[in-house]
C-alpha cells in the first residue's frame, strides 16, 4: 500500500490577471498572499510555515503501518504548479492520499479533487472542515474516504481501515504516545524553504518545530487549540496542553542538522513558554545545540529569570501574541486573559536585554468599534517593537467566533456582537487589504 500526505497546491487567478499564492498547512488560519514567485519558479523569502500535522502524521502512520509506503508532498513549499504536482502523483500511484484542508482552502481543494485523474483516488480530509458540510463532500465527492476531525496522527491508520463515508472524532496523542512519536518526516526537496522572518534575527535555513502542543487560553479566533489539539468550539472546554521531552525536542534538531546545513531555529508553538520548568529545560537544549534559536511566546506566563535564561540560551527574539490595543478588546471579544499594561512592560523588558519582538494583531472582530482600532493603532506605536502584523480577523470552523455567529453569543465572549459591518471572511489576509482599502 502507497499512502501520499499531500500539501497540495494552491494558486488563485485575480481579475487583474495577478496571482495568488495560498498558505494552508501548517498555518493556524490559512490564507492568501500576493504570490513570492510565480507557479512553478520558487523564490526563497516569503512566509512559509512547515506543515506540522502533515509530517507528524506521516511519521506516526509509517510507525503504526511499517509495511505502507509513505511518503510526504509540500507542494506549496516547493513553489511547484498543479500539473507538477500531478505528474509527481501519477508516477507515485498512492493508494490514499491524505490533504490536510481549512475553512478557508476547502472550496479550492475540492476542485482538485474533482480532476479526472483522481476520480478512482481515494482521499483522506484533515483540519478544520466545517463539520456542517461533511455530508455534502461525501455526496458530492466519492473518492472522499474518510473525514478526520482533530489531530490525525493515528487517525490515517484508522480512516484506512474505516469503511467510506467515516468520520473519526477528536482522539489526541497522550503525553506518554507523544513522548515515544517517531520524528516528522520531512520532504527532502524542500527542507530548506521554509521561512519567518519574525521575529528579526532569524537566519537562513532555519528548523521549525514544536516543543509542545495546545494552549489552555480561549482567544475566539484560534484555531488549532479549539479545533486540532481540542475540540471546544464554545471556549468553555478543559484545553489540552501537552510537552515534548526535552530528549524528544534535541534529538529532533540534531537529526536535521545531520541533513542540512541549519542557521537557526524557530520553535512555532500555540505557546511556547507556557510552563517555565519546559521551557528552562528547551533552553537546556539550546545551549548544547548552540544555534540561535526563537519562539511564539505570551508575555505574562514566565518570570523575569526564565526570559534571562531564554537570551543566555541564544534566544535572540519572540512574537508576542497581543491581538488588541483594547483592553474591552481583550477581555470582552477575544477572552485572551492578558493584561495590556503588563505585556507592555514584559517586551520593553524584552527590550532591554537585547531580544527582538514581533508582535502580532489583528482587527475586524465582532463588537469592535473605529474607536477600538485606533487604541490598538496607537498602542502598537507605543511599544518598541522590531516588527509587527496587523491580521484581519479570519473565522475557521470550529472555533468561538464561528460559534458566536452561528449561535448568536457566548457568555465568555459578551463583547463579541455581531454589529452590521462585522465581516464574515476566513482568509484574514483577503480582509485586512479589504479594510485597508476602504479606510
Amino acid at each position: 500500500m502507497k499512502i501520499l500526505f499531500a500539501n497540495v497546491p494552491w494558486w488563485e487567478m485575480q481579475p487583474d490577471g495577478s496571482i495568488r499564492q495560498g498558505i494552508r498547512a501548517g498555518s493556524r488560519w490559512p490564507f492568501t498572499k500576493h504570490c513570492q514567485h510565480e507557479p512553478g519558479k520558487f523564490k526563497f523569502g516569503g512566509y512559509l510555515p512547515f506543515p506540522f500535522f502533515l509530517a507528524h502524521s506521516a511519521a506516526h502512520t509509517k510507525m503504526l503501518m511499517p509495511e505502507v509506503d509513505v511518503q510526504i508532498r509540500d507542494s506549496i513549499a516547493r513553489g511547484e504548479t498543479y500539473s507538477e504536482f500531478m505528474a509527481a502523483e501519477f508516477d507515485f500511484d498512492a493508494d490514499f492520499i491524505v490533504i490536510e484542508s481549512a475553512t478557508s482552502s476547502l472550496a479550492h481543494d475540492m476542485e482538485i479533487l474533482d480532476y479526472p485523474m483522481f476520480k478512482e483516488s481515494k482521499f483522506i480530509l484533515c483540519g478544520p472542515i466545517d463539520r456542517d458540510k461533511h455530508a455534502e463532500i461525501f455526496e458530492k465527492h466519492p473518492n472522499v474516504h474518510a473525514i478526520v476531525q482533530g489531530e490525525y496522527d493515528k487517525q490515517i491508520a484508522a480512516a484506512i481501515n474505516a469503511p467510506r463515508g467515516t468520520v473519526l472524532a477528536h482522539n489526541l496523542l497522550t503525553r506518554e504516545e507523544m513522548a515515544a512519536s517517531p520524528l516528522p518526516i520531512w520532504d527532502e526537496a524542500c527542507a530548506t524553504n521554509y521561512w519567518d522572518p519574525c521575529p528579526r534575527g532569524q537566519r537562513a535555513p532555519h528548523i521549525q518545530l514544536w516543543a509542545s502542543r495546545g494552549c489552555p487560553f480561549r482567544c475566539c479566533f484560534c484555531s488549532w487549540p479549539a479545533v486540532m489539539t481540542g475540540n471546544d468550539p464554545d471556549g468553555t472546554k478543559p484545553r489540552s496542553v501537552r510537552f515534548y521531552p526535552p530528549e524528544y525536542v534535541e534529538r529532533h534538531i540534531i537529526e536535521r542538522m545531520k541533513l542540512h546545513k541549519y542557521e537557526s531555529v524557530y520553535f512555532d508553538d500555540d505557546t511556547f513558554n507556557l510552563n517555565e520548568k519546559h521551557t528552562l529545560e528547551i533552553c537546556a537544549v539550546m545551549k548544547k545545540i548552540g544555534l540561535p534559536w526563537s519562539a511564539m511566546c505570551r508575555a505574562d506566563t514566565i518570570s523575569r529569570d526564565a526570559w534571562r535564561e531564554m537570551r543566555r540560551s541564544g534566544c535572540f527574539g519572540v512574537k508576542i501574541g497581543f491581538e488588541s490595543g483594547s483592553q474591552y478588546v481583550i477581555d470582552h471579544i477575544v477572552n485572551k486573559k492578558l493584561d495590556l499594561k503588563e505585556a507592555a512592560a514584559t517586551t520593553r523588558f524584552l527590550k532591554s536585554i537585547g531580544m527582538t519582538v514581533h508582535g502580532t494583531f489583528t482587527m475586524g472582530l465582532p463588537g469592535e468599534t473605529p474607536e477600538m482600532r485606533k487604541e490598538t493603532a496607537a498602542f502598537i506605536k507605543s511599544l518598541p517593537l522590531d516588527t509587527h502584523q496587523l491580521s484581519g480577523t479570519g473565522e475557521i470552523s470550529g472555533t468561538p467566533l464561528d460559534t458566536i455567529r452561528k449561535k448568536g453569543s457566548l457568555a465568555k465572549y459578551d463583547g463579541a456582537v455581531m454589529s452590521p459591518d462585522y465581516k464574515v471572511m476566513s482568509d484574514g489576509q483577503r480582509k485586512i487589504e479589504e479594510m485597508r482599502s476602504v479606510a
